[in-house]
């Protein structure tokens, strides 16, 4: 008997044990025309201050992948499709208007002091720490572009540019912020993006007491990867 007919069974009956213990050792995902569900589609638009590119819908699905982590949607997939669409599909989600509701709602963004920490009625900041927030000092409409940008000369990996409409604004909250001492949670800012601080920057050492960073623009370095942004300093 040939050899080679023994050894294709052998090889089949490897692929059929895989098979099985697959089958029996893993749950199947199943996609939406299997288990149910709702798809969304999303196109970004201009505005009168940003335009609608490939980075600005990245920025957007950011804020659409924490808002389905929100939502508790399990296996739910996101994708970019061209430059202006973003593609959501929410398995196991039968209510295409609320979902719609929660997910595509205009962002809010906002710049608030910080008046203390460990507030239990407080915001948690990256690291979980409830901070005491005052009023919104700058909101969304304040900003004229965000981007997070690499320059591997100066040593630093990831940083995050943001340029203010005026200036006066950013130059009051981070001019009262550096009164505080270095290391003090008043000494922070922190950026609140629907109700949720996503970033909490200390003010840097060499900003003067009252006067506050000028320009109209800051930059915010951290321990940031291309999807998380950890910031320290602004």
């Amino acid at each position: 008997m040939s050899r080679a007919p023994v050894w294709r069974a052998v090889a089949a009956l490897a692929v059929i044990a895989t098979s099985l213990y697959l089958a029996l050792t893993m749950s199947p995902r199943l996609g939406l025309d299997l288990r149910g569900g709702t798809q969304l589609v999303f196109e970004t638009k201009d505005s009168p201050t940003v335009k609608a590119d490939a980075a600005a819908t990245d920025r957007t699905l950011e804020v659409l992948q924490r808002r389905t982590d929100a939502l508790g949607v399990v296996d739910p997939t996101l994708v970019r499709s061209g430059e202006k669409r973003i593609i959501v599909e929410l398995p196991g989600v039968l209510d295409p208007r609320k979902a719609a509701d929660v997910i595509g709602r205009t962002a809010q963004l906002s710049f608030h002091a910080v008046l203390g920490a460990d507030d239990p009625k407080g915001l948690p900041d990256e690291s979980g720490q409830p901070l005491r927030l005052g009023p919104a000092v700058i909101s969304g409409d304040g900003v004229t572009d965000a981007a997070a940008r690499t320059d591997p000369q100066r040593g630093v990996s990831w940083f995050v540019t943001v340029d203010f409409r005026e200036s006066a604004a950013w130059q009051k909250l981070t001019g009262a912020a550096a009164c505080e001492p270095v290391g003090d949670p008043k000494r922070r800012v922190a950026i609140v993006l629907d109700n949720k601080i996503i970033s909490s920057p200390q003010v840097n050492e060499g900003t003067p007491c009252r006067t506050g960073m000028p320009g109209g623009s800051t930059e915010i370095t951290g321990s940031f990867t291309p999807r998380r942004r950890r910031t320290s300093r602004s």
